[in-house]
């Protein structure tokens, strides 16, 4: 049996750097309230929400972390029985980047916050495509990009409830009019480069020799040998190969219109497009005979197995995992998060259900010294169960970490210690929608 590497504290247990928030004063969702903190952490007064939909609250406080610093967050809790439907949303296009309150303007979001884990152009593994979602993004039943095998994931709008958390993979494939099979490696990302691991086939993390089918956060892994496939929703054009690729179009039937090669091509309005290198090229130049169909095959499955349904369901996929069944337990080995982020001390975007189904959406700002230091994925854990989360998990964080309520901004982001407050463009968003 593999051995795990993680943190557990039982249910009654504490965590090093336990929260103090006595004397905080809430925001509530229909006016402004004010924030008290320590003598060091100067309060600030906080704008009016605004009116938010029956079943949706948000507080603000500014409590002080034992023996650390003072902390701010911002927490927005929906009821299940709120009238409301939360989902994801993206950017005009999955390869550009976005801000979350542009991306909650066009879908007319009451509330939103960052969600999956992105390629950043920033990254010393940066794949040329800013924006692009890493591991599972399923947006209203429709996978936009592939799981990263292992890591934790919010799902949403799923048999009645507002949301659950759980590890996801996802199997695709494609066969031929001649009944021959093979495997999609890859959904709306540039072929041979799996940036965070975690893939399928003959992945390598980059500087070794073994295959690796783990994540591995900000690490790349490679495969020479892919068949990647291409949705309108990524944009305009596929992403760009180089010598020897080859891409079969699709229409919306799947017949294939037109092999052409190398890749990097126009996307159909109401079709696909299959891009192939090394043997994934060699397999389209054998079986994709132009007028021949293609028939093309996703799923989705649950850490227990079980397949999450291919209709209406949204899955953001991140970690780690913070709680499960009330018990921290912060499983970085499967997530392929290094050690060290258990001492860390940065922005977080967190998501979190509640006995009752209750879903939390909070944001903790730090990298403001004397006004909010940020907190560790232990601390963030602990945060979460003292909320009343259940089961818990970690979004991407950061810099990227930004909660927008009724159009305004609500927490204070940034790049740097120091740095100016500032909107990060990320890949996607969850999205409070009313009904």
């Amino acid at each position: 049996m593999r051995r795990r590497r993680f943190l557990t504290v039982g249910a009654a247990g504490a965590v090093t750097g336990a929260w103090a928030l006595a004397g905080c004063d809430p925001v509530d969702g229909t006016g402004g309230s004010r924030t008290t903190a320590p003598a060091s952490a100067p309060p600030r007064s906080p704008e009016p929400v605004g009116r938010l939909p029956e079943g949706v609250t948000y507080h603000q406080h500014t409590g002080w972390l034992s023996a650390a610093g003072p902390v701010r967050r911002q927490a927005l809790s929906v009821s299940p029985s709120a009238r409301v439907r939360v989902g994801a949303a993206h950017g005009a296009r999955l390869d550009t980047a976005e801000t979350v309150r542009a991306m909650a303007d066009r879908v007319r979001a009451v509330a939103a916050v960052n969600g999956s884990f992105f390629d950043i152009a920033t990254s010393a593994v940066f794949s040329g495509y800013d924006g692009d979602p890493l591991g599972l993004y399923m947006e209203n039943g429709a996978l936009l990009s592939e799981a990263a095998n292992g890591r934790t994931a919010l799902v949403l709008g799923e048999g009645g409830g507002v949301g659950r958390i759980t590890e996801p993979r996802s199997v695709s494939g494609v066969v031929a009019s001649d009944g021959t099979r093979r495997r999609i490696d890859g959904i709306n990302r540039m072929p041979g480069r799996i940036v965070g691991c975690g893939g399928v086939g003959g992945d390598v993390l980059r500087g070794t020799r073994g295959v690796r089918l783990a994540p591995a956060h900000n690490k790349l892994c490679e495969d020479p040998d892919e068949l990647v496939l291409f949705t309108r929703q990524w944009g305009t054009g596929t992403a760009r190969t180089g010598p020897g690729s080859t891409e079969a179009v699709l229409g919306p039937d799947g017949r294939v219109a037109l092999l052409r090669s190398p890749g990097g091509g126009p996307i159909p309005a109401s079709g696909t497009v299959l891009t192939g290198i090394g043997e994934g090229a060699a397999w389209l130049r054998r079986h994709a005979r132009t007028g021949t169909r293609l028939r093309i095959t996703s799923r989705v499955y649950d850490g227990t197995g079980h397949r999450i349904p291919g209709e209406g369901p949204t899955v953001v996929q991140a970690g780690p995992r913070l709680l499960r069944d009330g018990t921290v337990d912060i499983d970085i080995e499967a997530n392929g998060v290094p050690a060290t982020a258990l001492t860390q001390r940065h922005p977080r975007t967190l998501a979190g259900i509640t006995a009752d189904g209750t879903l939390l959406l909070v944001t903790v700002d730090g990298r403001d010294p004397g006004v909010s230091i940020g907190a560790t994925l232990a601390e963030s854990a602990e945060l979460m169960r003292s909320l009343g989360a259940r089961d818990a998990m970690n979004l991407d964080g950061g810099g990227s970490t930004t909660m927008v309520v009724n159009g305004r901004l609500r927490n204070r982001p940034r790049s740097a210690a120091g740095a100016p407050v500032r909107e990060r463009a990320v890949g996607d968003a969850v999205v409070v929608l009313p009904l």
